[in-house]
């Protein structure tokens, strides 16, 4: 198994998302990938000020290319906003007030700054008139992915009729409180069809119980494991970084904004996933191959 995990925002005290990235955190960042069993990944940039996201995108870039192992790690990147909802709840620990619908200007400076590495955009499909950005990233060759979102049924199923083919962190990017049947989760199960449906295995995103009812339902086909890791991954309780946030992790490793509202990412390792994903969730090695490995790969269309 080589897992390839499409979506982390830092990892083992390095913060992809911060101002002054340097040669040397990144590359510890990527050996420990590689020591906790993870091969590749898509390094993931959030919603903030447009041109902040552009620089942080081309400080990787670069040193990503003077770097072998890092290379070989960080085989693309995921942009995840700032095309998203701000409504509360739906835009998560994203900065509202950086959230912007999608234009075509404004997705083409992020793809000039990412160098061609852009592998997945996720964006709320209901904040790009005419699915205009979906449409064009789509046939640029990105995976486009819903999420921190609430389209209709009819719009998210427009948009995958205009190149949606993915959706981010199901069940998470959305408020604690929704309508008990038409909501965002169900949607995108809906659609399950048409759709890479993407978890958050660490039990606290998603409580395991619940995990299993949406995988009897969604299938293995067509579902993907990742584990949206910030700097804390890895490195136990303490306050960390996101993209200028300060992010605190308790003993139970839980990362939590500053008030303690709301998750902010993720400290699940592979390692972690790949032991609950047997003890919790049932799933054999080789299911859990097809969720960590095969399908993300043929998701963004990266061989091994």
């Amino acid at each position: 198994m080589k897992p390839f995990d499409l979506q982390v925002n830092g990892y083992a005290g390095t913060d992809f998302n911060r101002d002054g990235l340097t040669a040397e955190a990144l590359h510890h960042a990527c050996q420990c990938l590689l020591e906790d069993g993870c091969t590749q990944i898509l390094a993931t940039f959030i919603t903030d000020d447009l041109n902040a996201m552009a620089d942080r995108m081309a400080t990787l870039v670069s040193l990503r290319e003077a770097d072998e192992l890092v290379r070989s790690v960080i085989a693309g990147i995921h942009i995840e906003g700032p095309f998203i909802s701000p409504e509360k709840g739906y835009v998560g620990a994203h900065p509202a007030q950086h959230v912007r619908p999608g234009t075509l200007e404004d997705a083409k400076l992020l793809l000039d700054a990412a160098g061609g590495l852009t592998r997945v955009v996720t964006l709320a499909p209901e904040h790009d008139a005419n699915f205009l950005t979906i449409e064009f990233l789509a046939n640029h060759g990105i995976t486009v992915s819903a999420g921190h979102c609430n389209p209709s049924l009819d719009t998210l199923r427009a948009a995958t009729e205009h190149g949606l083919t993915m959706f981010t962190h199901v069940g998470n990017g959305c408020p604690m409180l929704m309508h008990r049947h038409d909501n965002i989760i169900h949607r995108a199960l809906a659609l399950r069809d048409k759709l890479w449906l993407c978890f958050i295995p660490d039990g606290v995103h998603i409580d395991f119980y619940s995990l299993k009812n949406y995988l009897a339902v969604a299938g293995l086909e067509k579902t993907i494991f990742v584990t949206d890791a910030i700097s804390a991954a890895r490195l136990g309780p303490g306050t960390y970084s996101l993209a200028g946030w300060d992010i605190r992790v308790g003993d139970d490793l839980v990362a939590r904004s500053p008030d303690g509202s709301h998750f902010v990412g993720s400290t699940v390792t592979v390692p972690r996933i790949l032991s609950v994903g047997q003890e919790q969730l049932g799933l054999s090695p080789a299911e859990l191959e097809r969720l960590l490995d095969t399908n993300p790969r043929q998701a963004v269309k990266i061989p091994e």
